[in-house]
């Protein structure tokens, strides 16, 4: 039952890194040029040419995914109507907290530390975006 609830958060974490995992997997596999891979993650990070949108809308579906997951992991857990999650509650806030603080911490690290060196290595401009360099 927890495997499920780890493939949710992993999936909304990894859900809300599409603004720049596609930059680096196209680089990475000589899909795209650097300087292309570049726009593009700038466009989708900093919502440039009318994509303002792209990146709030984004981590809106992934907080929904991860919501979701874990209505259904509660649910297969047997709390399925509001006396059960009130009579369960320290139960259900105790794991809906520990997953939200664990998405959003994956998520930083995934998209801040993991992807930030990736392209980096690959060639991308993202020293800037280190955030251990002032």
């Amino acid at each position: 039952m927890l495997s499920g609830l780890w493939r949710t958060i992993g999936g909304s974490s990894l859900l809300a890194t599409m603004c720049c995992l596609p930059s680096v997997i196209l680089v990475l596999f000589g899909i795209s040029s650097v300087s292309s891979a570049a726009a593009l993650s700038d466009t989708l990070y900093w919502g440039g040419d009318g994509w303002g949108w792209f990146r709030p809308t984004l981590l809106a579906v992934s907080a929904g995914c991860l919501a979701t997951g874990l209505v259904m992991h509660f649910r297969r857990d047997g709390i399925c109507t509001l006396d059960d999650a009130l009579r369960e509650r320290r139960r259900v806030i105790n794991t809906s907290l520990a997953a939200v603080f664990t998405a959003v911490t994956l998520y930083l690290v995934v998209n801040y530390v993991v992807l930030t060196e990736a392209g980096i290595a690959l060639g991308l401009p993202w020293e800037s975006s280190r955030f251990w360099q002032g």
